[in-house]
């Protein structure tokens, strides 16, 4: 395990590999068996994934989380969640657990860009987008914003 946690702070800092993502439990001297795939959402222990990553980003103390529902507004999936990590340390230690969390919980493999920055770190999950911030970035970027407007044709129907 320390080996993981050296790899992830030198990967935060643009050191060391970069491409932590890929590490898998084998490589970490656990036996990895690939997660059963789930078609409701739902794991073994009864959690939709929507409740895994909630409670993942609250575990590592992620700040000013927001779940947005996308199912209607886009076909990448079907909950975006935004939150922030104080630093670059704290937003790559979030995504390194949330990773882990949702794996555990057999909700299938995990895409994530950014870690090696640690200021955007995207994880698609599936249906669950999440998107980790550094306070500033977040603030510039405002994707929630976005995300959260009335769509165009609901903004004329209303005028």
């Amino acid at each position: 395990m320390s080996t993981l946690i050296f790899t992830h702070v030198a990967a935060c800092h643009g050191k060391g590999n970069s491409n932590l993502i890929d590490m898998t439990r084998a490589e970490e001297g656990v036996g990895y068996q690939p997660p059963s795939p789930s078609a409701s959402g739902v794991s073994q222990s009864g959690s939709t994934a929507l409740d895994i990553v909630l409670a993942s980003l609250d575990d590592a103390k992620a700040e000013d989380t927001t779940t947005i529902d996308i199912a209607g507004k886009s076909a990448l999936g079907d909950y975006m969640v935004v939150s922030s990590g104080r630093s670059h340390r704290h937003v790559g230690a979030i995504a390194e657990r949330l990773v882990t969390d949702i794996k555990q919980a057999g909700h299938g493999p995990v895409r994530v860009e950014g870690l090696p920055h640690c200021d955007w770190v995207l994880i698609d999950a599936g249906d669950i987008i999440v998107h980790l911030f550094r306070p500033e970035v977040r603030a510039f970027y405002n994707i929630e914003k976005m995300w959260l407007a009335e769509p165009l044709t609901d903004r004329v129907a209303t005028a």
